[in-house]
């Protein structure tokens, strides 16, 4: 279910899920099973059996107008319950790697056939009786439409996955724009207490004489305060906030904008640590990082 937030409906699609989806038909059965991972694209992993190119090519356009991203690795099992699998041996094949392995050994005692067995291509389990072709027909139409359902129940499992991150991702939003309200804060009094500590730097050094007049120190100050003003790198936070909210609110492929907003964020926040002066706006600005972070790795799932 998507996660509401001050009454508006929220939804963002995760890259991490799994279905599975079985069936059977005409004497087959199957099971198509699905893992999502996140990724940078598309990325569409088919392990099917043999002869199954055309459903190959029809399932990777039928994900493809569904993901938009994600790894997925897609398994397709199918079997045939009521007919009695057979061993097919390749002997040609056999024969010719017995005779190379038999001249690496120095004779064909020393060849381990078995192990030769297991070598893709010497040995294949085949059906000893041909397949009806309408029975084809018919299961490959319903292997079809089971991918179609596998599909649907990933995108569902997303979506459920989405919102619980979704929820996690607005406390994260959250506590950066508090951070950043807490550090304006603390900003509008540097100037006063920069102030302060001059005049007592001033004092301490000139140990009282030659004491600086209201106007030298008021223009020193204002260098000081101008080499460490922040007001711009908070304005583009809380700009960067309200763009965060927005996207999420949007929902739809928002995962790369939103991974940019983070190294938006986390360059406004390295700026506020190296101009801070104050130890209590050098550890919000930390903080800040720490909370960039967090918001960056759940960014790194959602689609």
């Amino acid at each position: 279910m998507p996660y509401r937030r001050k009454g508006m409906l929220l939804t963002v699609t995760s890259m991490t899920g799994f279905a599975r989806v079985d069936g059977a038909v005409a004497g087959y059965s199957w099971v198509w099973e699905v893992k999502s991972v996140n990724s940078k694209g598309l990325d569409l992993r088919f392990r099917l059996p043999n002869g199954f190119d055309q459903i190959e090519a029809s399932s990777r356009k039928r994900a493809g107008d569904t993901f938009s991203r994600g790894n997925l690795s897609i398994n397709l099992t199918l079997q045939r319950p009521d007919r009695v699998p057979a061993l097919d041996v390749n002997r040609d094949v056999l024969n010719q790697m017995i005779a190379l392995a038999a001249e690496y050994k120095g004779g064909t005692e020393n060849v381990d056939v078995e192990t030769l067995f297991g070598l893709r291509g010497v040995v294949e389990v085949v059906e000893n009786q041909e397949a009806d072709e309408a029975d084809i027909t018919e299961r490959d139409a319903a292997i079809a439409a089971g991918f179609g359902d596998l599909v649907t129940a990933l995108a569902t499992a997303r979506r459920e996955e989405g919102a619980r991150m979704g929820a996690v991702v607005d406390e994260h939003i959250e506590e950066i724009s508090s951070l950043a309200s807490e550090a304006a804060r603390l900003a509008e009094m540097q100037p006063a207490r920069r102030q302060e500590r001059l005049a007592a730097q001033l004092e301490e050094l000139l140990d009282g004489e030659n004491a600086v007049s209201p106007e030298r120190l008021a223009q020193e100050l204002a260098l000081i305060v101008a080499k460490g003003d922040i007001r711009e790198e908070l304005d583009r936070l809380v700009a960067h906030v309200g763009s965060a909210r927005d996207l999420m609110a949007e929902g739809v492929a928002v995962g790369r904008r939103l991974d940019f907003l983070c190294q938006e964020f986390n360059r406004e926040a390295n700026t506020l640590c190296s101009k801070s002066s104050d130890l209590e706006l050098t550890r919000i600005g930390l903080a800040l990082k720490a909370a960039i972070e967090r918001l960056r790795e759940q960014i790194q799932n959602i689609e």
